[in-house]
């Protein structure tokens, strides 16, 4: 008989995020030795999701090359590795990445303008649309968003889709 309690299931869940974490880590470290670039691998779980982040030496701008214009080539290798997962594993993976801190750096600015949004759209009951962002960005500007008390959508199709901040 298996134990399906509350507590066994998140003991489950956090056992196949770490072994997610796991195999992607395995993956950009092949990838990195082919790239012939330094970097060390740090894992967590964060929000029901594995992340993954490759941090370099402040004096490095090597990774940079993986961050590319815009975080272009981050959102790529992030897809490689989520395949890389899902061939091994068979479950879809919403594992993120970072590399060299960009999305923490892209997060703490998201926030901000999902805040000013907020503001705006409170102060004067017009809805504020924001620009075009991808999926990750819409997400941190959403809960940057809910956090200040109002409600937000997304609109259009990508990749022109964008968070339209509602007033109260």
């Amino acid at each position: 008989m298996t134990d399906t309690t509350p507590a066994a299931e998140g003991t489950d869940t956090l056992t196949r995020l770490e072994q997610e974490g796991e195999i992607a880590a395995d993956y950009l470290e092949g990838l990195l030795d082919i790239a012939d670039l330094d970097g060390d691998i740090d894992m967590d779980v964060e929000a029901d999701r594995a992340a993954v982040s490759i941090i370099g030496d402040s004096a490095s701008r090597d990774l940079q090359k993986l961050v590319g214009r815009d975080g272009e080539v981050l959102e790529a290798l992030q897809e490689l590795t989520r395949l890389a997962v899902h061939r091994e594993t068979g479950d879809r993976s919403r594992l993120m990445l970072d590399i060299a801190g960009y999305r923490a750096r892209k997060r703490e600015q998201l926030t901000k303008i999902g805040a000013k949004a907020a503001e705006e759209a409170q102060g004067t009951g017009q809805p504020v649309k924001l620009d075009p962002m991808t999926p990750f960005e819409r997400k941190v500007v959403h809960d940057a968003v809910a956090a200040a008390g109002l409600r937000s959508e997304s609109e259009g199709e990508e990749p022109q889709r964008r968070v339209v901040v509602l007033p109260a």
